[in-house]
């Protein structure tokens, strides 16, 4: 009988030989992708979400909350882009949350560069806006400059997108949208910005008398014939009549040195308050 062993360890060298080949034909995972190939990113839009019918994309444009991509959350781009409808130009304010972010994002009223500056809260600490679209989605929500007896709009164009600024024209446009639905009145001497209101069958709003606290504002509604000074008083801001004793300054326009103090039961017999009423 022959040794069967030269046989089998011919089978073995021709398995090995084999699965060899096969490894080789079926290696791992591709570790890379072909340059000459590649997947296209996806465009992605952030967008104002919380609108009940319309929905703005920090593309510009306005749409239908049930017309918006589900994928990339973007408005169709058949509509009107930076879409100022329902707007007040002048005063960049407008009746619609969404139009006024659309608004907002048109680069002729919004400077990337004057929005990256400003901060996003009050205290000092408080940081920049990082993009335009997070600046006018800000500027364009409510805030207490909004409401007049804290339930009340002071104007159906409350959504304002303006960017404050330390120039004389920048603070008078957005004092202007803050008075929207304020009657701004010159009383008479001796009067309170509480009976002035009254007598007219309104309240003084305590919230705008911060707004009119200024000399670029009491010389748009009074003479201030004799300058504009920083005054500490109850009836402030006013204008001192010219009646007044020599020592007082007639003609001359006074504001309160702190905002906190303003109220609008103050009253001085030899001055006329400037009174925000609604």
């Amino acid at each position: 009988m022959s040794d069967p062993r030269p046989l089998l360890r011919r089978i073995l060298r021709l398995a090995t030989a084999f699965a060899v080949a096969a490894c080789a034909c079926f290696s791992g995972p591709v570790s890379g992708i072909r340059k000459d190939i590649g997947f296209i990113e996806p465009i992605m839009c952030r967008s104002t979400v919380q609108g009940r019918h319309l929905i703005s994309d920090d593309n510009g444009y306005v749409c239908s909350a049930l017309s918006i991509n589900p994928w990339s959350y973007c408005c169709p781009t058949t509509g009107d882009r930076f879409s100022c409808q329902g707007c007040k130009l002048d005063l960049q304010c407008c009746n619609s949350y969404e139009y006024c972010v659309s608004c907002c994002l048109n680069p002729s009223k919004t400077k990337k560069e004057d929005v990256l500056k400003l901060k996003v809260a009050k205290p000092v600490t408080a940081g920049t806006y990082t993009n335009v679209f997070d600046f006018c989605m800000g500027r364009c929500r409510h805030s207490s400059a909004s409401v007049v007896h804290e339930n009340a709009y002071a104007s159906d164009f409350h959504h304002c997108f303006s960017v404050q600024q330390n120039s004389s024209g920048s603070v008078e446009s957005s004092s202007v949208s803050k008075l929207l639905g304020i009657n701004v009145i010159v009383g008479r001497p001796g009067e309170s910005c509480s009976l002035v209101c009254k007598v007219r069958g309104q309240s003084c709003v305590p919230s705008r008398l911060s707004v009119l606290n200024k000399c670029e504002i009491l010389q748009k509604y009074m003479r201030c014939k004799s300058g504009c000074f920083r005054s500490l008083g109850p009836d402030q801001p006013a204008e001192v009549v010219d009646e007044a004793p020599t020592s007082l300054n007639p003609g001359a326009c006074l504001y309160m040195q702190m905002d906190e103090r303003l109220t609008c039961d103050g009253s001085h017999q030899h001055t006329r308050r400037l009174c925000p009423c609604a």
